[in-house]
This record gives C-alpha cells, structure tokens and sequence, in this order.
C-alpha cells in the first residue's frame, strides 16, 4: 500500500463545473464551441461568442453528438447564421436551426447516423458522411457520402464504393471532395481523395486524386483555389499542395512535425487561412506550436486541438497548456485573448509543473530488439518533498495510435499531488514521431507496447526517479491488454488498473464495430490465418501467470470493447483467487462521460492505489 498525502486537488476539483472542449467553428465574427459537461450527463451544448458575449444556443435538453465511428464528432456546423447539429437526444437525427429566428426543422427522419458536413455555397444542400446500421452486425453497417436537401425534400446518395469517408468538402466548381479508405485499413494508413458531383452523383464509381501509400485528408481550399491537405507521404503529416490531376504535391508547410492527428474523431482542423497566409498546429513531442504566416509562434499552449479563421487576420482555436484547462481563444497574431469564461480552479501554479519528456531504450527488456531502439514518455514528477524516491503510475494511452496528452490533465495531477510520479508512455505506435514510429506497432501489438511501458518503469527506477518496488500500471481500452499483458509476463509492477480493457484478440476480432473490425490485422496478422498469434497476445490465455492485484472498470454501453472482455478476465482470476475489483458502471459506453461515473471511478482507483 502507498501512504496518501493530502492534496488541494479533489474528486470535486476534478468534476465542479468541469466542461470538455473539443472542436470550434466560425461564422463571421461569431465564435462557436461545444462544451461537454460531465455534470449534465455528459451531453454536450452549442455555445455561441458575439460581441464579447457567450450564450448557449441549444436547449437545454439537446446533445449535440454523433455516434458515426462510435468515436463521433464533428456532430455540427454554423454557416450564415444556419446551424445543422446531430441531436443524440432525439436519435442522433440532423436539425437545422435558423439561429436568428429560432426557426427549427428535422432534416432526417431515418434513425441513421451523420457526421462533418458542411453546406454548399447557396446552402441549398447539406453535404456529410451517412452511417446505416442495419443491424447490430458491423458487416451490416454502410458508410456513405450524402447531400441533404436543407428544405428537407430530398436525400441523395453521392459515394458509396468504398468502407468509410471522412471530410466531405465542396470543391470551387460545386463537386464534393473526401477523404476514402478500406479494410483492413486505418484512416492513419492509407487514404485516398475521391470526388464526386452533387448533380448527377455515380455514387460507385467515384473519380480519384492519384496518390501513393500514405494517411492524406484535412484538405480544403485555398484562397486562389489551390487545393491544400495533410499528408505523411514523407513520413511526417506535413501541409502540402496537390495537383487534382496528376496527385502531385509540393510542400506549404514541412518538417518534423505532425500537423495532423489521427483520425478517430471527425471535426479535426489543424490549418486554416488568414488573409496573410495559412496559419498551422504544428505538433511536436514537447507539444503543439501556432505558427502564423510573418514566423510568429504561439507555445503558451501546447495542446491545440481545432483552429478556424476569423476576419482581420484573426483565429480562433481550442487551447490548453500544462497548467490550464481547454478553452476557446482569440488570436490576433500578437495576442491571445481567452473568451470562453474558463473555471477558476484556484490552485497554486506550483501543482502544475512541465512534465520532463523522456527517451530510453527498451532493448533491455526485449533482448530481440536492436539496441539503441527507443520509446518516449512523458514524466510528471511528484510536488510532494521526500527523502526517498516516489511510488510511480505508468498511464498506456489508448488506440494504440494514440499519443499522451498535451495538456493539464487533472487526474494527472491528482496524483503527482499525493506524492505518486505518474510516466504516460509514448509507446512505439504512437503519434507524433512520424509514421515509421507509427509502424513499429504494425505486427507487435501486445508485445512492443507492454515492452516499451516496461522499460520506461525499469529506466525510471535505475536512474532513481521512482521506487521499483512501488510501480503500478493503468490503462483502457487497448491499453489494457498492455496493462494485462506487463502483469503476466513481467514482475515490474506491483498492480493493475484496466478500464475497459481488451482480453481476448479473438474475441474483440468476432465482436466489435465496422470501424476498427479489421484493425487487428495490421496490428496482430491477418484474421483468422494469424489465430495462433491472437490467442499467444491475448491476456485471457496467460491469466495464470497474473499474480499481482487488479481492478477492471467497465461501462454497460461500450460498443466497442464489449463488458464480456471485462468479464471474462475477472472471472478467471476470481476463479484463482487472485485479489480482483469490478466495477461495471450502467449507461456508460467507451470512455466514462458521467460526473457520478468519473467521481467512483476516481475513488475506487484512489483505493487501490493509496490504500486508504
């Protein structure tokens, strides 16, 4: 057990008047954001910026979510004063609302899913990307381009040939331009940019932007119509210009750095265009950068998740640094003026310091490996003074391509004020190293990511940060089978936290949603020719050699790794006596949204944790 050590940051800290903020949207000089809120069950609210004023514009009972993917976003859009948003409390049907009269109608009736639209110019139709779920079965499941007619009269069918599309964007000569891909592949493996025409759509055979292997969309127009998007062809997703044609491309903005993220949510913006030029999110492993056309660079903060323009060579993004939250900010090019009313959380800046990125080879642990191969994470040093090293929380990010936040992340520092140093490991998959990194994991899931959070432990106790007999690992969704697997193969820690934890490759490749159902072929083998190798990385074959403690979370809803995952691991360590928690939370889904959920997962994690 690990002794608590009071701490100004609570359970309360965490959840009172807490808000996510995620995406935001322009409209002339009007700022829009949505503002999830943990206290109102999660549902997230439209909130709208004039004039130095901010109003909710949703009702009080709208949840503007989508649920395309599972992951959703880009639930709606602003334009001209015409907002279209995906209301989850009313079936995820699309409503258009005419902000200035309060005018309201349904454009869809169907109980199919909708997400990233945008209208066209004469905002006659509404272009997005369309989910039919015709039964639970993810082969049932067709993911199209659609264009809605905003007086609701008609519906058509523009791209349907390929397994998902994202971005759907209406190009100068009226066309639709998005973003494609196929099984088994990932939006962060290979895409493609296909067209089509709202007028006389052939939705099965879309015309295509030559390209090679590479993740390419975010792409929209310039302001003398050059077509722009984001690109890894050159290992780093880099802003560049394409030829429609011939797929050609020349750099804009370029180097190592990552100017997109990987596509699990729609709604991503991470360039725009001033009247000075284009503006970036360029990030890096220490964090995100603002960098403006005259060489001006904002770093106050280093997480910046959605940026839109504004008129006078204005921008509005989504920021948050190391010791503040997210909010909604104006950037003018000198100055960043905070308009989203942000809580006071009234702590000592002193609880916040800059976590130490840290590299270290992992060769150690995997004598296979060649040496001098290395991983990354990011290290939160206790505030709390002593005389001997800390115990240590290693955090696997999810995905697995995924990266460690950014960002204050108060959970984080709930700990690190209690005297536990926390390590959020980078493991090889994840972003912001370049898509070689992002392909270590190709092949190696279950064994390169368990390695990898190992040795940041074992360099961490070696070089006297953290007390080796005191190390704890926590992780969800794919980062509990690492959390599972470091416990059965490796004496490196002393307990597990898995939320909503992946224990049976086989069974998550029989029984998840259409987005991800074949993504274990690129990170285990082709299913089912590799069972073998599912079952050989699947914690539920190796429960016996699981000794130390555990604690599962679960949510009843998660569509995605399904609470049988969960089930199956607490039963067969139960079966052995081994110490086991369960906690199954009703109405939850992937990822916990609720403040009741968020606050008894806190205190069963501080209970095992601290003891106390």
């Amino acid at each position: 057990m690990l002794n608590a050590t009071p701490s100004p940051i609570t359970v309360d800290t965490l959840l009172s008047g807490a808000v996510g903020i995620a995406e935001v949207q322009t409209d002339g000089d009007d700022v829009w954001w949505g503002e999830s809120r943990p206290n109102e069950g999660g549902r997230t609210a439209l909130m709208r910026w004039r004039d130095g004023t901010v109003e909710e514009i949703t009702g009080p009972y709208v949840n503007a979510r989508t649920r395309v993917h599972e992951y959703g976003g880009g639930a709606w859009t602003i334009d001209g004063g015409w907002l279209v948003y995906c209301d989850d409390a009313r079936g995820g049907e699309l409503f258009l609302l005419n902000v200035d009269t309060d005018d309201e109608i349904a454009l869809t009736r169907d109980g199919h899913r909708y997400a990233d639209g945008r209208f066209t110019p004469d905002r006659a139709w509404f272009v997005c990307v369309r989910e039919r779920h015709e039964s639970a079965e993810a082969t049932s499941v067709h993911n199209e381009v659609v264009a809605i007619a905003t007086d609701g009269s008609e519906e058509r069918l523009l791209l349907a040939a390929h397994d998902f599309y994202s971005t759907p964007r209406i190009a100068p000569d009226g066309r639709v331009l998005a973003v494609a891909w196929d099984h088994p592949n990932m939006p962060w493996d290979t895409t493609r940019l296909v067209w089509a025409d709202i007028d006389t759509p052939d939705p099965a055979a879309p015309k295509e932007i030559p390209g090679e292997v590479e993740s390419i969309g975010l792409h929209g127009w310039l302001s003398d119509w050059r077509l722009a998007a984001v690109t890894d062809r050159h290992n780093w997703w880099n802003l560049v210009e394409v030829d429609p044609v011939t797929g050609s491309q020349s750099p804009i903005v370029d180097g190592e750095v990552e100017i997109a993220t990987p596509g699990w949510v729609f709604g991503i913006s991470r360039w725009c265009e001033i009247e000075l030029g284009v503006v970036v999110v360029a990030g890096t492993p220490t964090g995100d950068t603002i960098g403006f056309p005259d060489g001006t660079v904002e770093d106050r903060h280093t997480s910046v998740s959605s940026i839109r323009s504004l008129p006078g060579n204005r921008v509005a993004y989504v920021g948050a640094s190391w010791s503040e939250e997210s909010a909604v900010w104006i950037h003018d090019g000198q100055v960043a003026t905070c308009i989203s009313n942000p809580r006071d959380l009234g702590l000592a800046t002193s609880l916040f310091p800059a976590p130490e990125l840290v590299t270290f080879d992992v060769s150690g642990v995997d004598p296979a490996m060649m040496p001098g191969t290395t991983a990354h994470a990011l290290f939160y040093d206790t505030t709390i003074e002593s005389d001997s090293p800390p115990p240590l929380l290693v955090l696997v990010h999810g995905g697995p391509t995924a990266a460690a936040r950014r960002q204050l992340d108060l959970k984080i520092r709930y700990w690190t004020s209690r005297g536990v140093a926390v390590a959020d490991v980078d493991y090889r998959g994840s972003t912001l190293y370049g898509r070689m990194y992002r392909e270590e994991l190709q092949g190696a899931w279950g064994v390169a990511d368990v390695v990898d959070c190992v040795a940041a432990a074992r360099h961490l106790a070696e070089v006297g940060r953290v007390d080796p007999a005191r190390m704890i690992i926590a992780g969800g969704s794919a980062g509990g089978l690492t959390v599972l697997n470091a416990l059965a193969f490796h004496d490196v820690f002393t307990g597990g936290i898995c939320r909503y934890g992946v224990t049976d490759l086989r069974a998550l490749a029989a029984d998840t949603h259409k987005f991800e159902a074949r993504y274990l072929d690129g990170l285990v083998g082709p299913w089912p020719e590799a069972e073998a190798v599912y079952l050989e990385r699947s914690p539920i074959s190796h429960v016996d050699s699981i000794d130390a403690p555990l604690l599962v979370l679960q949510g009843t809803e998660d569509k995605i790794v399904p609470p049988s995952q969960s089930e199956m691991i607490v039963d067969a360590l139960r079966q052995r006596d081994i110490e086991v928690t369960y906690h199954l939370f009703d109405g939850e889904g992937h990822g916990f949204r609720m403040a009741e959920t968020i606050a008894a997962v806190l205190r069963a994690e501080e209970a095992f944790i601290l003891g106390s």
